[in-house]
Protein backbone atom coordinates (compact mmCIF):
# COMPACT_ATOMS: atom_id res chain seq x y z
CA UNK A 1 0.00 0.00 0.00
CA UNK A 2 1.80 3.39 -1.08
CA UNK A 3 1.04 6.32 1.34
CA UNK A 4 -0.19 9.78 0.64
CA UNK A 5 3.36 10.94 0.75
CA UNK A 6 4.99 8.52 -1.96
CA UNK A 7 2.06 9.33 -3.81
CA UNK A 8 2.22 13.54 -4.08
CA UNK A 9 5.84 12.29 -5.19
CA UNK A 10 4.75 10.02 -8.25
CA UNK A 11 2.24 12.72 -8.89
CA UNK A 12 5.21 15.53 -9.08
CA UNK A 13 7.29 13.80 -11.10
CA UNK A 14 7.61 14.17 -14.70
CA UNK A 15 8.35 12.25 -17.31
CA UNK A 16 11.77 12.90 -19.27
CA UNK A 17 10.90 13.92 -23.18
CA UNK A 18 13.15 15.07 -25.40
CA UNK A 19 11.24 17.34 -27.81
CA UNK A 20 8.49 18.59 -25.75
CA UNK A 21 8.58 21.70 -23.72
CA UNK A 22 6.13 23.44 -21.77
CA UNK A 23 4.37 25.69 -23.31
CA UNK A 24 0.94 25.62 -23.40
CA UNK A 25 -1.50 26.68 -26.41
CA UNK A 26 -3.56 29.81 -25.16
CA UNK A 27 -6.65 31.19 -26.00
CA UNK A 28 -6.86 34.25 -28.37
CA UNK A 29 -8.99 36.85 -27.46
CA UNK A 30 -10.74 39.00 -30.26
CA UNK A 31 -12.70 41.97 -28.82
CA UNK A 32 -14.49 45.38 -30.35
CA UNK A 33 -11.29 48.09 -30.99
CA UNK A 34 -8.42 45.43 -31.16
CA UNK A 35 -5.91 46.83 -33.48
CA UNK A 36 -4.75 44.63 -36.50
CA UNK A 37 -1.24 44.67 -34.55
CA UNK A 38 -3.37 43.25 -31.37
CA UNK A 39 -5.12 40.51 -33.58
CA UNK A 40 -1.81 39.17 -34.49
CA UNK A 41 -0.34 38.76 -31.15
CA UNK A 42 -3.47 37.20 -29.88
CA UNK A 43 -2.75 34.43 -32.58
CA UNK A 44 0.83 33.52 -31.40
CA UNK A 45 -1.58 31.99 -28.23
CA UNK A 46 -3.00 29.70 -30.86
CA UNK A 47 -1.85 27.15 -32.57
CA UNK A 48 -2.06 25.99 -36.33
CA UNK A 49 -2.28 28.35 -38.92
CA UNK A 50 -3.11 31.23 -36.27
CA UNK A 51 0.74 30.40 -35.22
CA UNK A 52 2.66 30.97 -38.31
CA UNK A 53 0.78 33.76 -39.03
CA UNK A 54 2.11 35.48 -36.19
CA UNK A 55 5.56 34.25 -36.70
CA UNK A 56 5.23 35.57 -40.27
CA UNK A 57 4.67 39.14 -38.51
CA UNK A 58 7.78 38.44 -36.26
CA UNK A 59 9.77 38.02 -39.46
CA UNK A 60 8.78 40.15 -41.84
CA UNK A 61 9.24 43.02 -38.66
CA UNK A 62 12.52 41.85 -38.85
CA UNK A 63 13.04 41.81 -42.86
CA UNK A 64 11.75 45.37 -42.65
CA UNK A 65 14.53 46.65 -40.69
CA UNK A 66 16.53 49.51 -42.67
CA UNK A 67 19.82 47.11 -42.98
CA UNK A 68 17.57 44.46 -45.13
CA UNK A 69 17.65 44.74 -48.62
CA UNK A 70 14.21 43.36 -49.35
CA UNK A 71 13.02 41.10 -52.69
CA UNK A 72 9.30 41.17 -52.74
CA UNK A 73 8.14 38.45 -55.08
CA UNK A 74 4.10 38.98 -56.44
CA UNK A 75 2.63 36.07 -58.06
CA UNK A 76 -1.45 35.54 -58.83
CA UNK A 77 -3.96 37.61 -59.17
CA UNK A 78 -2.91 39.98 -56.41
CA UNK A 79 -3.92 43.46 -58.48
CA UNK A 80 -7.47 42.83 -59.88
CA UNK A 81 -8.32 41.26 -56.64
CA UNK A 82 -7.74 44.30 -54.62
CA UNK A 83 -4.15 44.28 -53.13
CA UNK A 84 -2.82 46.87 -55.57
CA UNK A 85 -2.46 49.96 -53.08
CA UNK A 86 -0.73 47.29 -50.43
CA UNK A 87 2.52 46.69 -52.21
CA UNK A 88 2.18 50.63 -53.93
CA UNK A 89 2.14 51.78 -49.95
CA UNK A 90 5.25 48.97 -49.47
CA UNK A 91 7.08 50.80 -52.21
CA UNK A 92 6.92 54.27 -51.32
CA UNK A 93 7.54 53.64 -47.95
CA UNK A 94 10.58 52.15 -48.79
CA UNK A 95 9.96 48.93 -47.61
CA UNK A 96 11.00 47.00 -50.45
CA UNK A 97 14.20 47.14 -52.72
CA UNK A 98 13.41 45.01 -55.76
CA UNK A 99 9.86 43.60 -56.86
CA UNK A 100 9.23 40.69 -58.78
CA UNK A 101 6.18 39.79 -59.99
CA UNK A 102 4.37 39.05 -63.57
CA UNK A 103 2.96 40.61 -66.35
CA UNK A 104 -0.87 39.99 -65.61
CA UNK A 105 -0.36 42.25 -62.63
CA UNK A 106 1.58 44.88 -64.40
CA UNK A 107 -1.15 44.69 -66.59
CA UNK A 108 -4.09 44.95 -64.33
CA UNK A 109 -2.00 47.65 -62.16
CA UNK A 110 -1.80 49.69 -65.80
CA UNK A 111 -5.29 49.66 -66.65
CA UNK A 112 -6.54 51.11 -63.10
CA UNK A 113 -4.25 53.50 -63.24
CA UNK A 114 -5.26 55.20 -66.57
CA UNK A 115 -9.06 55.09 -65.44
CA UNK A 116 -9.73 51.36 -66.05
CA UNK A 117 -11.91 49.26 -62.83
CA UNK A 118 -12.16 45.60 -61.89
CA UNK A 119 -15.19 45.25 -60.30
CA UNK A 120 -17.43 42.79 -58.10
CA UNK A 121 -18.57 39.26 -59.96
CA UNK A 122 -19.82 35.63 -59.07
CA UNK A 123 -18.46 32.62 -59.96
CA UNK A 124 -22.06 31.15 -61.31
CA UNK A 125 -24.53 33.20 -61.75
CA UNK A 126 -28.31 31.94 -60.15
CA UNK A 127 -29.59 29.57 -62.67
CA UNK A 128 -26.94 28.65 -64.78
CA UNK A 129 -24.22 26.44 -64.63
CA UNK A 130 -20.32 27.67 -64.20
CA UNK A 131 -20.02 27.19 -67.73
CA UNK A 132 -23.17 28.82 -69.04
CA UNK A 133 -22.09 32.14 -66.97
CA UNK A 134 -18.60 31.90 -68.31
CA UNK A 135 -20.20 32.09 -72.41
CA UNK A 136 -22.41 34.29 -70.75
CA UNK A 137 -19.79 36.85 -70.09
CA UNK A 138 -17.85 35.76 -72.82
CA UNK A 139 -20.39 37.19 -75.23
CA UNK A 140 -20.70 40.31 -73.20
CA UNK A 141 -17.14 41.51 -73.65
CA UNK A 142 -16.30 40.44 -69.78
CA UNK A 143 -13.39 38.94 -68.89
CA UNK A 144 -13.91 36.71 -65.49
CA UNK A 145 -10.82 36.23 -62.68
CA UNK A 146 -12.97 33.81 -60.16
CA UNK A 147 -15.41 36.51 -58.50
CA UNK A 148 -13.80 39.12 -60.38
CA UNK A 149 -15.28 40.77 -63.55
CA UNK A 150 -12.82 43.30 -66.03
CA UNK A 151 -14.86 44.48 -69.54
CA UNK A 152 -12.59 43.90 -72.07
CA UNK A 153 -12.24 47.29 -73.35
CA UNK A 154 -9.94 48.38 -71.07
CA UNK A 155 -7.38 45.98 -72.59
CA UNK A 156 -8.06 48.13 -75.54
CA UNK A 157 -7.48 51.00 -74.06
CA UNK A 158 -4.10 49.86 -72.24
CA UNK A 159 -3.40 48.81 -75.63
CA UNK A 160 -3.56 51.92 -76.80
CA UNK A 161 -1.64 53.66 -73.73
CA UNK A 162 1.33 51.04 -74.51
CA UNK A 163 1.38 52.22 -78.38
CA UNK A 164 1.06 56.05 -77.95
CA UNK A 165 3.17 56.44 -74.39
CA UNK A 166 5.24 53.42 -73.70
CA UNK A 167 6.52 51.83 -76.65
CA UNK A 168 8.15 55.05 -78.69
CA UNK A 169 9.81 55.81 -76.20
CA UNK A 170 11.60 52.39 -76.12
CA UNK A 171 11.44 52.02 -79.88
CA UNK A 172 13.98 55.10 -80.37
CA UNK A 173 16.26 53.27 -77.74
CA UNK A 174 16.22 50.12 -79.26
CA UNK A 175 17.06 51.60 -82.72
CA UNK A 176 20.13 53.47 -80.83
CA UNK A 177 21.37 51.15 -78.58
CA UNK A 178 19.49 47.22 -79.49
CA UNK A 179 17.31 45.42 -77.20
CA UNK A 180 16.25 47.35 -73.85
CA UNK A 181 15.73 45.34 -70.91
CA UNK A 182 12.67 44.21 -69.25
CA UNK A 183 13.27 46.44 -66.11
CA UNK A 184 13.47 49.15 -68.84
CA UNK A 185 10.20 48.71 -69.93
CA UNK A 186 8.40 48.48 -66.38
CA UNK A 187 10.10 51.69 -65.81
CA UNK A 188 8.91 53.36 -68.89
CA UNK A 189 5.69 51.99 -68.49
CA UNK A 190 5.61 53.01 -64.35
CA UNK A 191 6.54 56.49 -65.61
CA UNK A 192 3.49 56.43 -68.44
CA UNK A 193 1.41 55.28 -65.57
CA UNK A 194 1.87 58.15 -62.88
CA UNK A 195 2.12 60.77 -65.93
CA UNK A 196 -1.64 59.72 -67.54
CA UNK A 197 -3.24 59.21 -63.42
CA UNK A 198 -2.06 62.97 -63.38
CA UNK A 199 -2.82 63.97 -66.37
CA UNK A 200 -6.54 62.66 -66.73
CA UNK A 201 -7.19 63.20 -62.85
CA UNK A 202 -7.73 59.48 -62.56
CA UNK A 203 -9.90 58.47 -59.16
CA UNK A 204 -7.54 55.30 -58.30
CA UNK A 205 -4.08 55.90 -57.14
CA UNK A 206 -0.98 55.66 -60.35
CA UNK A 207 -0.51 52.20 -58.76
CA UNK A 208 2.46 49.94 -58.22
CA UNK A 209 4.79 50.56 -61.61
CA UNK A 210 4.32 54.43 -60.35
CA UNK A 211 5.02 53.91 -57.25
CA UNK A 212 8.58 51.66 -58.07
CA UNK A 213 9.34 54.22 -61.01
CA UNK A 214 9.00 57.46 -58.43
CA UNK A 215 11.10 55.98 -55.50
CA UNK A 216 13.83 54.46 -58.33
CA UNK A 217 12.66 50.50 -56.93
CA UNK A 218 12.98 48.13 -60.03
CA UNK A 219 10.85 46.01 -61.02
CA UNK A 220 11.52 42.68 -62.58
CA UNK A 221 9.37 40.89 -64.58
CA UNK A 222 11.57 37.25 -66.06
CA UNK A 223 8.12 36.06 -67.64
CA UNK A 224 6.66 39.47 -69.44
CA UNK A 225 5.92 37.09 -71.94
CA UNK A 226 3.12 35.23 -70.42
CA UNK A 227 0.69 38.39 -70.00
CA UNK A 228 -1.14 40.88 -72.38
CA UNK A 229 1.59 43.40 -71.94
CA UNK A 230 4.14 40.37 -73.67
CA UNK A 231 1.61 40.27 -76.43
CA UNK A 232 1.31 43.90 -76.88
CA UNK A 233 5.78 44.29 -76.88
CA UNK A 234 5.76 41.00 -79.08
CA UNK A 235 3.23 42.48 -81.58
CA UNK A 236 4.62 45.73 -81.36
CA UNK A 237 8.31 44.40 -82.33
CA UNK A 238 6.59 42.61 -85.34
CA UNK A 239 6.91 46.12 -87.33
CA UNK A 240 9.45 48.48 -85.06
CA UNK A 241 13.01 48.05 -83.92
CA UNK A 242 11.74 47.53 -80.27
CA UNK A 243 12.72 44.44 -79.02
CA UNK A 244 13.36 42.77 -75.22
CA UNK A 245 16.50 41.70 -73.94
CA UNK A 246 15.55 38.62 -71.28
CA UNK A 247 18.82 38.23 -70.11
CA UNK A 248 19.71 41.71 -69.18
CA UNK A 249 18.02 42.18 -66.19
CA UNK A 250 20.45 39.12 -64.78
CA UNK A 251 23.46 41.36 -63.98
CA UNK A 252 21.51 44.38 -62.16
CA UNK A 253 19.28 41.86 -59.80
CA UNK A 254 22.69 39.55 -58.83
CA UNK A 255 24.34 42.77 -57.89
CA UNK A 256 21.37 44.16 -55.42
CA UNK A 257 21.88 40.58 -53.95
CA UNK A 258 25.96 40.66 -54.33
CA UNK A 259 25.92 43.82 -52.30
CA UNK A 260 23.47 43.10 -49.56
CA UNK A 261 24.50 43.07 -45.94
CA UNK A 262 21.18 41.26 -44.79
CA UNK A 263 18.61 40.09 -47.26
CA UNK A 264 14.98 38.86 -47.23
CA UNK A 265 12.66 37.79 -49.55
CA UNK A 266 8.69 37.87 -48.90
CA UNK A 267 6.97 35.93 -51.58
CA UNK A 268 3.17 36.19 -52.31
CA UNK A 269 2.47 33.04 -54.31
CA UNK A 270 4.77 31.13 -56.74
CA UNK A 271 5.34 30.83 -59.74
CA UNK A 272 8.11 32.70 -61.65
CA UNK A 273 8.56 35.57 -59.17
CA UNK A 274 8.91 33.01 -56.39
CA UNK A 275 11.84 31.17 -57.97
CA UNK A 276 13.31 34.26 -59.67
CA UNK A 277 13.51 35.99 -56.51
CA UNK A 278 14.81 33.05 -54.43
CA UNK A 279 17.68 31.70 -57.32
CA UNK A 280 19.20 35.00 -57.21
CA UNK A 281 21.14 33.80 -54.33
CA UNK A 282 22.52 30.83 -55.80
CA UNK A 283 25.11 33.52 -57.69
CA UNK A 284 25.99 35.40 -54.40
CA UNK A 285 28.43 35.28 -51.92
CA UNK A 286 25.38 34.81 -49.00
CA UNK A 287 21.84 33.45 -48.81
CA UNK A 288 18.49 34.59 -47.73
CA UNK A 289 18.42 35.70 -43.98
CA UNK A 290 15.15 36.43 -43.71
CA UNK A 291 11.84 34.78 -45.58
CA UNK A 292 8.27 35.14 -45.84
CA UNK A 293 6.36 32.84 -47.95
CA UNK A 294 2.37 33.17 -48.22
CA UNK A 295 0.90 30.55 -50.14
CA UNK A 296 -2.10 27.83 -50.75
CA UNK A 297 -0.01 25.10 -52.41
CA UNK A 298 0.95 22.26 -51.30
CA UNK A 299 4.67 20.48 -51.28
CA UNK A 300 3.85 16.88 -51.55
CA UNK A 301 3.62 17.31 -55.64
CA UNK A 302 7.53 18.28 -55.71
CA UNK A 303 6.39 21.83 -57.32
CA UNK A 304 8.11 24.51 -57.21
CA UNK A 305 5.14 26.87 -56.08
CA UNK A 306 4.48 24.64 -53.24
CA UNK A 307 7.87 24.05 -52.06
CA UNK A 308 8.73 25.06 -48.80
CA UNK A 309 11.61 27.74 -47.68
CA UNK A 310 13.15 24.51 -46.05
CA UNK A 311 13.63 22.84 -48.94
CA UNK A 312 15.57 26.20 -50.25
CA UNK A 313 17.42 26.35 -47.76
CA UNK A 314 18.80 22.75 -49.02
CA UNK A 315 19.58 24.64 -52.68
CA UNK A 316 21.70 27.47 -50.82
CA UNK A 317 18.99 29.79 -51.30
CA UNK A 318 18.50 30.54 -47.46
CA UNK A 319 21.00 31.05 -44.75
CA UNK A 320 21.49 28.25 -42.04
CA UNK A 321 20.26 29.89 -39.72
CA UNK A 322 17.43 32.27 -41.84
CA UNK A 323 14.23 33.13 -40.04
CA UNK A 324 11.63 32.05 -42.36
CA UNK A 325 7.87 31.32 -41.93
CA UNK A 326 5.44 29.74 -44.34
CA UNK A 327 1.96 30.55 -44.06
CA UNK A 328 -0.31 28.61 -45.75
CA UNK A 329 -4.13 30.43 -46.95
CA UNK A 330 -5.39 32.89 -49.22
CA UNK A 331 -2.86 35.47 -49.64
CA UNK A 332 -5.84 37.72 -50.09
CA UNK A 333 -6.32 37.45 -46.52
CA UNK A 334 -2.83 36.76 -45.16
CA UNK A 335 -0.98 39.84 -46.99
CA UNK A 336 -3.22 42.76 -45.44
CA UNK A 337 -2.98 40.97 -41.78
CA UNK A 338 1.12 40.56 -42.39
CA UNK A 339 2.04 43.95 -43.62
CA UNK A 340 -0.63 45.76 -41.22
CA UNK A 341 0.50 43.99 -38.32
CA UNK A 342 4.30 44.33 -38.65
CA UNK A 343 3.86 47.92 -39.58
CA UNK A 344 2.00 49.00 -36.79
CA UNK A 345 5.27 47.16 -34.78
CA UNK A 346 7.03 49.33 -36.83
CA UNK A 347 5.73 52.91 -37.31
Amino acid sequence: MTDEHDSDEDHDHEPERETFQHDPVGHAEARAGMTVGELADEYGNAGVGAASLHEAVDVTEAMFDDDVTVFFGLAGAMVPTGMRRIVADLIRDGYIDALITTGANLTHDSIEAIGGKHHHGCVQAEGKTEREHDETLRDEGVDRIYNVYLPQEFFATFESHLREEVFPVLEEEAEESGPVSIERLTRELGRANAEINEREDVEEGPGIAAAAFENDVPIYCPAVQDSVLGLQAWMYSQTSPFSLDALADMTALTDLAFEAEEAGAFVVGGGVPKNFTLQTMLVAPGAYDYAVQLTMDPKQTGGLSGATLEEARSWGKLEKNAENVSVYADATITLPLVVAAARERLE
